[in-house]
Protein backbone atom coordinates (compact mmCIF):
# COMPACT_ATOMS: atom_id res chain seq x y z
CA UNK A 1 0.00 0.00 0.00
CA UNK A 2 1.33 3.97 -0.75
CA UNK A 3 -0.42 7.06 -0.48
CA UNK A 4 -1.94 8.29 -4.11
CA UNK A 5 0.67 10.03 -6.24
CA UNK A 6 0.19 13.77 -6.93
CA UNK A 7 -0.97 12.47 -10.69
CA UNK A 8 -3.23 9.84 -9.44
CA UNK A 9 -4.94 12.17 -6.85
CA UNK A 10 -5.59 15.10 -10.01
CA UNK A 11 -6.94 12.77 -12.44
CA UNK A 12 -9.36 11.50 -9.14
CA UNK A 13 -10.19 14.51 -9.08
CA UNK A 14 -10.85 15.67 -12.79
CA UNK A 15 -13.15 12.24 -13.14
CA UNK A 16 -14.91 13.31 -10.08
CA UNK A 17 -16.25 15.98 -11.62
CA UNK A 18 -18.31 14.63 -14.26
CA UNK A 19 -20.01 12.99 -11.17
CA UNK A 20 -23.13 15.32 -10.11
CA UNK A 21 -22.32 16.34 -6.58
CA UNK A 22 -24.89 14.20 -5.04
CA UNK A 23 -23.39 11.00 -6.78
CA UNK A 24 -20.12 11.48 -5.34
CA UNK A 25 -18.39 8.69 -2.70
CA UNK A 26 -17.65 9.67 0.57
CA UNK A 27 -14.07 9.93 0.80
CA UNK A 28 -13.21 11.23 4.31
CA UNK A 29 -11.29 7.98 4.87
CA UNK A 30 -7.21 8.13 3.81
CA UNK A 31 -6.92 7.17 0.29
CA UNK A 32 -4.20 4.68 -0.08
CA UNK A 33 -3.43 2.58 -3.92
CA UNK A 34 -1.62 -0.63 -5.16
CA UNK A 35 -0.73 -0.40 -8.38
CA UNK A 36 -2.26 -3.39 -10.63
CA UNK A 37 -0.69 -5.88 -13.03
CA UNK A 38 -2.00 -4.24 -16.09
CA UNK A 39 1.08 -3.95 -18.56
CA UNK A 40 1.81 -0.66 -17.83
CA UNK A 41 -1.40 1.01 -18.15
CA UNK A 42 -1.46 2.66 -14.76
CA UNK A 43 -4.84 1.37 -13.43
CA UNK A 44 -4.98 1.41 -9.36
CA UNK A 45 -7.15 -0.65 -6.61
CA UNK A 46 -7.39 1.47 -3.55
CA UNK A 47 -7.00 0.14 -0.65
CA UNK A 48 -7.46 0.69 3.54
CA UNK A 49 -5.31 0.35 6.52
CA UNK A 50 -8.22 -2.56 7.36
CA UNK A 51 -6.99 -4.67 4.84
CA UNK A 52 -10.49 -6.03 4.14
CA UNK A 53 -11.23 -7.53 1.41
CA UNK A 54 -13.88 -6.18 -0.99
CA UNK A 55 -15.49 -6.58 -4.11
CA UNK A 56 -16.49 -4.13 -7.49
CA UNK A 57 -19.97 -3.20 -7.50
CA UNK A 58 -20.52 -0.49 -10.64
CA UNK A 59 -18.97 1.34 -12.42
CA UNK A 60 -18.97 5.43 -11.41
CA UNK A 61 -17.42 6.94 -14.36
CA UNK A 62 -16.16 6.96 -17.26
CA UNK A 63 -13.71 9.56 -19.14
CA UNK A 64 -11.44 9.17 -21.70
CA UNK A 65 -8.30 10.97 -23.27
CA UNK A 66 -5.88 10.43 -25.99
CA UNK A 67 -2.46 8.88 -24.95
CA UNK A 68 1.11 10.63 -26.86
CA UNK A 69 0.75 7.77 -29.59
CA UNK A 70 -2.55 8.39 -30.52
CA UNK A 71 -3.92 6.04 -29.21
CA UNK A 72 -7.64 6.03 -26.81
CA UNK A 73 -7.44 5.45 -23.24
CA UNK A 74 -10.74 4.85 -21.15
CA UNK A 75 -10.79 5.64 -17.81
CA UNK A 76 -12.80 4.57 -14.74
CA UNK A 77 -13.54 5.07 -11.29
CA UNK A 78 -14.83 2.31 -10.02
CA UNK A 79 -16.38 1.79 -6.41
CA UNK A 80 -17.17 -1.60 -4.17
CA UNK A 81 -19.64 -2.67 -3.16
CA UNK A 82 -20.61 -0.32 -0.52
CA UNK A 83 -20.44 2.28 -2.90
CA UNK A 84 -16.34 3.03 -1.98
CA UNK A 85 -13.89 3.70 -4.14
CA UNK A 86 -11.76 0.63 -5.50
CA UNK A 87 -10.54 0.54 -8.42
CA UNK A 88 -9.42 3.81 -10.89
CA UNK A 89 -9.14 1.52 -14.04
CA UNK A 90 -6.97 2.63 -17.16
CA UNK A 91 -7.64 1.01 -20.56
CA UNK A 92 -5.52 1.60 -23.37
CA UNK A 93 -7.14 0.27 -26.20
CA UNK A 94 -4.24 -1.60 -28.03
CA UNK A 95 -3.47 -2.94 -24.21
CA UNK A 96 0.53 -1.41 -24.48
CA UNK A 97 1.70 0.63 -21.85
CA UNK A 98 0.72 4.70 -21.43
CA UNK A 99 3.14 7.04 -22.96
CA UNK A 100 2.58 9.47 -20.54
CA UNK A 101 -0.13 10.11 -17.77
CA UNK A 102 -3.07 12.35 -18.90
CA UNK A 103 -3.29 16.11 -17.65
CA UNK A 104 -6.53 17.09 -16.37
CA UNK A 105 -7.89 19.06 -19.49
CA UNK A 106 -6.79 15.83 -21.64
CA UNK A 107 -9.50 14.31 -19.93
CA UNK A 108 -13.36 14.29 -21.39
CA UNK A 109 -16.72 12.33 -20.56
CA UNK A 110 -16.95 9.21 -22.52
CA UNK A 111 -20.32 8.56 -24.14
CA UNK A 112 -22.66 6.24 -22.44
CA UNK A 113 -21.81 2.65 -23.13
CA UNK A 114 -24.77 1.99 -26.30
CA UNK A 115 -24.19 5.70 -27.69
CA UNK A 116 -23.46 5.94 -31.23
CA UNK A 117 -19.94 6.88 -31.87
CA UNK A 118 -20.30 7.80 -35.72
Amino acid sequence: MRPLRREEHVILERLLELVPSNARPSSDYKLLAEDMKDGGMGSIRFTDESGQLRKMGRELVTAEYIDEDQIPVSISINLDEEGRFFELDFWKVNFEPLRRYPRPEEVHSAPPPNASRG
